[in-house]
Formats: structure tokens, C-alpha cells, sequence
């Protein structure tokens, strides 16, 4: 159900319109429609009921995304560093010369590969496109990632290897409702995504079954059918025993098989190994129960698996997603409509984040920046030649554990991510961030990040600029604008348009959403993820436009794979993995698990949801979640305060005991900042693939701590 939400303040007096104005929310990537009324004394937030994702549905963030709007610690000015090293207020002018003399500087004194960018999930596909630009056609440097690196890596690179592309859901999330089994791997829906729970209750009023494998009995998995609460870090090994009943049991398809997939013998010959009772002394999974799970899986009509982060922040997790994928190839599901494997994408734009240029490896469209044709195609867009166009560069923890070294970044700059707070080992990052000889951070809010730069431009947020988003199905929306930013605040295009100018690049660089998003179009054209048919007018039109889109006089594509995959051979392939190799594990000096997640109230580093009043008093401390009997072992009682350490770091939580999760693990939320930040814990180790750091597990102990103030 929706309701409205006011907020006040003299920000929002700022009214292009007073009718109600269909855009999305600024959250997560399931992108619900939101009819946003700018008024004199506050904005009126209710669900959009024609938009066909969410019809109507929201959680409390969205419900409340307004506040920040007009937040009292809203930017307003650039802040610039001063002499006696306090950030002071600045004009435009000023900040934009300062910066782009210092880049400058920086590339004079140590090279071009000694700027990097850094950017986000969040950024529209315009902010995305032009920052991937701005890195290498201005900077020319090789150095530029993204937070989503934290996010979908493994997932993608997973995609990419076995279906030759990377949609997250290759197919319309209405789908869920449609079969008549789920296997949900790693997600806790219930919190990180509420209204998508509305396709699963469908699901189940039709009949439909769901499998839950997570090693918390989450209010998600209190709704399957079955639960299959596994040791952290086995999620592989239990998808090989998984595929070990399906084969010996006959419920695979072997036509399916032959006729459009290979490497199967290679993957069969491995599960064979991987029989129940040994799975079961691996995983912590009765083997009762998987044999139950693959027959449910087998014996249905109609099958979806869908993996997310909690088996895909691991540095097996490209191992994991794969093994995921030769379980739906197994039994054919992929390709038929209310079947199939997919990725759940975390962040507002993690799909289109991906797509077009910032991460360190990739240009427009998903084309690999070492593929000559595509390097030539882009240049020519840009006016720049193939040559001067740089290499692949470092992936997001390996740049910011670069920073401020002799071989690494010394001038950075970041736009829309808080990696002080959502990176891995956050403390060893900051120390790094702290050694750059400059930085200059874009955001709306003084974050934790922001407050080590040397320069802050204020940027607009959500509800005050124009621009594309894509949804984890890949379906292309629109975000509008329903009021001006305030007076003195920049939209993030602007602010490059600015420093490209300051740098020597006077065209190119339009501040315009929808210029940027015709070059964007151009750009992506014969692309895998092609969006060169997708206009303004179609998003309306449509309710979005699922890419690839070639055309405006076709059709967009919601289901991928019907008739052959993104292969050279147009088969999809099977891998065999291994399982060893992961990272670390419980042992006398840390004897528990312990992992990471989100929380029903609270998004990402926490930068908006922290500072809106409704979701701090729903999620006023960061609680540490442990099983009753480890908690009265360590002589802790629910309520009070604990010191989690691990090999990296100490941080401080509340105590909530449950019975939910299993007794050698742990879980945290990371949205908290500072002695209470669950990522002055997490393990950088990364995975050889992907890159993607190991979030979800590592080793930890646990000790009473002294009372503290929130």
C-alpha cells in the first residue's frame, strides 16, 4: 500500500510543477514508480499504480526518499580546503579551476594514469556515459572503476562466460509469479527489495514453491516452502550436490542439452562426485533436504533460480554464479518464459551502471576496451584516435588500495559512491584516500568520504534532474525532474560538463540529459547492450524499454535467449569449477563466520537513509545478529553492546540474539560509519574473475564491550 509523505523546508519552494510527476525511486535497483508532487511546503511521495514493476508498491525508503531533499546538512556550496586545513565554502569558479589544476598537476608530475575516477551505481545512464568518457577522452587515464564492483561483478562475469552476455534478469521480473518453483540463492527480498515480495506471494497463492538457501532464517526464507541453511562460503558445493540428484535421479534434459548447450560431460563427471551425504558434511545441508530441493526443482513445470549477493560476494563468487547457471542449463529452463537463471542487481542503476563505460575494463555498450574495432568505433564518436584511448586499468579495491602510492592514483576523483564506508577493510581505505595529494569528491551530503577531500561539489539529487535509469530486468525508464536543485547546486553532467571545459575540453560534454543520452544511443549502437532504439517518447509509451533495443521501429527485448545465446556458437556454456580456494575460514583464534548484509531501513553506506527521521528510529544502531547459545558462551546478553575483530579490525554493535541464524555465525549490517563500520572487518580478498572482494565471509570473534552512546 502507499501513502503520502511531506517533507518541509524552503528548499522545496523550488516548483517547476505542481501536477504529479511520474519518475522512480532513488534506491534500490527494482526502481518502483513514484508520483512526486512538489508543493510549497513539501513534497507528496505516493506509489505509481500504471507503472507495471511495482503497481503502486513501496517500501519505507520510498516512502520517505523526500526528507533529504530539503536536509539541513544539504551541500549548497563547493567546499574547498583551505591553508589551516578546513573545508570552507567556495564559488564555482574557484573550485572548478582548483581541481582541474590540480589534476593537471598530478598528471604533469607523475603521469596520465595518476588521476583515477571513481564512480557509482546510483549515476544515471547519462552521468555513467559521460564519466566513462571524461576518464579516458580527457584525462586519458586508465584508472577509472565503480562501487557496483562491490555489487554485481560476479554475477556478470558469470553471465558473460556462460550466456555471452550480462542482463541480470534476462527475463520480466513478472515471471517470478509464473513458476512454480523459486530457488532464491543468497537474497533476503523481504528487506532489501519489499515490493518485489508481490511476485512471490503470487507465486505462492498460484501454488508455487520457494527454496530459500541463506545461512540466516531471514524473514524471506520464513516464507519457503523450504530452507536450506548452509555453512557460509559452501553455496557451490551444495549447487554440485544439487545437480548430482537431478542427473541420477533423470530429471535433466538432455535434449535441451545437446541440442543447445556444451561442456555438459565435463560438469557431469564433476558433480558425480558431489553425492548427498558428502554435500551434507560440506555444506551443514541435510541431505534429506537437498534431495527434496532438486526434485522440486526437477519435477516442476516451470523453474527460475536467482542468485544474488550473498553467493556472489565471495571470492568464489563467479564460481558460485556459474554453478547456479548449470543447474538451470541442466534442466533447460533457460530461454523459456517463467523459467530460468538470473541476477538480482543491488543498487538504483546497477544494471545500466555496468553497461557504459566505468568500469576499468569496458566502453559504451558493454564493448571490451581491448577489442580494436570497438575501440575505433568509439574514438570516432569522440574525436579522439584509437591510440590515444587508454588500456584496461585497475578494478575498484585494487585502485583505491592503489591510492597514493608511487605506482598508483595520486589525484582522485569520485562521484556518487562512500567508500570509506562501503569498501572492504574501510580502514586501510581511508588511510589510502588520506595519502592522495588530491581528492575531490561529488555528492549531496558531507559523507564520510567527502570529509577527507580537498574539494566537495555539491551535486543534485534524484528529484531534481532528468535522466535513464535501467532496472535489474533491463527495462530502460525515465527519471524526471520535479523540482530545481537549490541555488548553488550543480546536476552531477553539469559539474562534468565544467571540470571538461576547465581541462581544455570545450565540446563534448553535453549538460543536458537528453543530449547525452542521443550520444549515449549512438554510442551503444550494434552493441550487446544496445539502446540505439530507445527514444524519450518509447519509455513513455511503454512504461520502459527493455535493451537490446536496435530500433525504434522494433520492439524492446524483456526475454532474452529464446532462440540462441550470446556465444559464438550461440550455445550457452556449462563450466567446471572447483570449490577450494575460497577465503578465510573459522579457526581457534577467530572461530566464527561472519557476514554482511542490509537492513529493511536502512540502503547502502547510509549516506540518505541515516539522516531521514523515520528510518533512524526504525534502524537507530548497527545490531549484530548471533545465535543465543555463542552469545551466552561469550557471556553477552541481547541488548548490550559487543566488539566484533577480526584480522583487519575491530567495530562495535548492539547485541541482537536469534535463534535465526546458525551458531557459528555472525551477521552485521553496513550502512554504519566510523567505530560501528562492518567493513573495518571484511576481507579484500577478491576473486580472481570478477574481482569482487569477499564481503560475505570471514573469520571473527566476538567480546563483550563497555556501554556506549549511539
Amino acid at each position: 500500500m502507499s501513502r503520502r509523505v511531506r517533507t518541509s523546508g524552503s528548499a522545496l519552494k523550488r516548483t517547476v510543477e505542481r501536477a504529479p510527476i511520474r519518475t522512480h525511486c532513488p534506491y534500490c535497483a527494482f526502481q518502483c514508480g513514484l508520483l512526486v508532487t512538489a508543493a510549497d511546503r513539501g513534497v507528496n511521495i505516493v506509489g505509481d499504480p500504471e507503472f507495471p514493476v511495482n503497481a503502486g508498491a513501496l517500501c519505507l525508503k520510498g516512502f520517505t526518499a523526500g526528507e533529504t531533499l530539503a536536509h539541513p546538512e544539504r551541500l549548497s556550496a563547493p567546499l574547498v580546503r583551505n591553508a589551516a586545513g578546513r573545508l570552507v565554502e567556495a564559488d564555482w569558479s574557484a573550485a572548478t579551476e582548483k581541481v582541474a589544476s590540480a589534476l593537471r598537476l598530478v598528471q604533469r608530475k607523475y603521469g596520465r594514469d595518476a588521476v583515477g575516477v571513481f564512480g557509482g551505481g546510483s549515476l544515471t545512464n547519462e552521468k555513467v556515459y559521460l564519466l566513462g568518457k571524461f576518464a579516458r577522452a580527457v584525462l586519458r587515464t586508465a584508472n577509472i572503476d565503480y562501487n557496483g564492483r562491490f555489487c554485481m561483478s560476479s554475477g556478470a562475469a558469470a553471465g558473460l562466460r556462460a550466456f555471452g552476455i550480462d542482463r541480470g534478469l534476462p527475463f520480466p521480473v513478472a515471471d517470478i509469479a509464473g513458476a512454480d518453483v523459486v530457488l532464491l540463492v543468497g537474497a533476503n527480498i523481504a528487506e532489501t527489495m519489499p515490493p518485489l515480495m508481490q511476485y512471490f506471494e503470487a507465486q505462492r497463492r498460484g501454488g508455487g514453491q520457494l527454496i530459500v538457501i541463506d545461512p540466516r532464517r531471514t524473514i524471506t526464507a520464513q516464507h519457503a516452502a523450504l530452507h536450506l541453511r548452509l555453512i557460509p562460503g559452501t553455496d557451490a558445493t551444495l549447487a554440485h550436490g544439487l545437480l548430482h540428484v537431478l542427473i541420477h535421479e533423470r530429471l535433466i534434459d538432455e535434449g535441451y542439452i545437446r541440442e543447445r548447450t556444451e561442456g555438459f560431460e565435463a560438469v557431469r563427471a564433476h558433480a558425480a562426485t558431489y553425492w548427498p551425504e558428502r554435500v551434507e558434511r560440506l555444506t551443514g545441508v541435510a541431505q534429506r533436504d537437498i534431495v527434496h530441493a532438486a526434485r522440486l526443482l526437477g519435477t516442476a513445470s516451470n523453474a527460475i533460480i536467482l542468485t544474488a549477493r550473498g553467493a556472489e560476494q565471495q571470492t568464489l563468487g563467479t564460481v558460485n554464479a556459474l554453478s547456479y547457471i548449470n543447474l538451470a542449463l541442466a534442466m533447460g529452463r533457460v530461454g523459456r518464459p517463467f523459467n530460468g537463471y538470473g541476477c538480482l542487481t543491488g543498487q538504483g542503476n546497477g544494471q545500466g551502471g555496468r553497461e557504459h563505460g566505468q568500469k576499468a575494463d569496458q566502453l559504451p555498450g558493454y564493448r571490451r576496451l581491448d577489442d580494436a574495432a570497438a575501440r575505433e568505433r568509439i574514438a570516432t564518436l569522440w574525436g579522439v584516435a584509437p591510440e590515444d584511448l587508454p588500456g584496461p586499468g585497475r578494478s575498484a579495491y585494487e585502485l583505491l588500495d592503489a591510492l597514493g602510492r608511487d605506482d598508483g592514483v595520486r589525484g582522485l576523483l569520485i562521484m556518487g559512491s562512500n567508500p570509506v564506508v562501503s569498501a572492504p577493510h574501510a580502514t586501510h581505505v581511508e588511510q589510502r584516500l588520506a595519502a592522495l595529494d588530491f581528492l575531490v569528491v561529488a555528492d549531496f551530503f558531507l559523507s564520510e568520504t567527502a570529509r577527507l577531500a580537498d574539494v566537495v561539489l555539491p551535486s543534485a539529487q534524484w528529484a531534481e534532474e532528468d535522466g535513464t535509469m535501467t532496472n535489474l530486468e533491463g527495462r530502460v525508464i525515465r527519471r524526471r525532474r520535479v523540482i530545481e536543485p537549490p541555488p548553488g547546486v550543480r546536476t552531477d553532467l553539469q559539474i562534468l560538463n565544467g571540470l571538461a571545459r576547465a581541462l581544455g575540453a570545450e565540446h563534448g560534454f553535453p549538460s543536458s540529459p537528453a543530449g547525452a543520452f542521443n550520444e549515449l544511443r549512438r554510442a551503444t549502437a550494434g552493441a550487446p547492450a544496445d539502446y540505439s532504439g530507445i527514444t524519450a517518447a518509447r519509455i513513455d509509451r511503454e512504461s520502459g524499454v527493455f535493451w537490446p533495443c536496435a530500433s525504434t521501429a522494433k520492439p524492446g527485448t524483456p526475454r532474452l535467449f529464446a532462440e540462441r545465446f550470446h556465444t559464438p556458437s550461440g550455445r550457452a556454456r556449462f563450466h567446471r569449477v572447483q570449490t577450494f580456494g575460497g577465503g578465510e575460514r573459522p579457526d581457534a583464534d577467530y572461530p566464527f563466520y561472519l557476514t554482511t548484509g542490509r537492513v529493511l531501513a536502512q540502503y547502502q553506506s547510509g549516506t540518505q537513509t541515516r539522516r531521514i527521521t523515520a528510518l533512524r528510529r526504525a534502524a537507530r544502531v548497527a545490531e549484530a545478529e548471533i545465535h543465543p547459545r555463542a552469545a551466552q558462551r561469550a557471556g553477552l546478553a541481547d541488548g548490550g553492546d559487543v566488539t566484533i575483530e577480526t584480522r583487519r579490525g575491530r567495530a562495535s554493535f548492539r547485541v541482537k540474539t536469534t535463534a535465526a541464524i546458525r551458531e557459528d555465525t555472525i551477521f552485521v549490517p553496513f550502512h554504519w560509519p566510523d567505530d560501528h563500520s562492518a567493513n573495518r572487518l571484511t576481507n579484500p580478498a577478491l576473486d580472481p574473475i570478477s574481482r569482487m572482494p569477499e564481503f560475505k565471509v570471514c573469520a571473527a570473534r566476538i567480546a563483550a564491550a563497555p556501554k556506549h552512546q549511539p
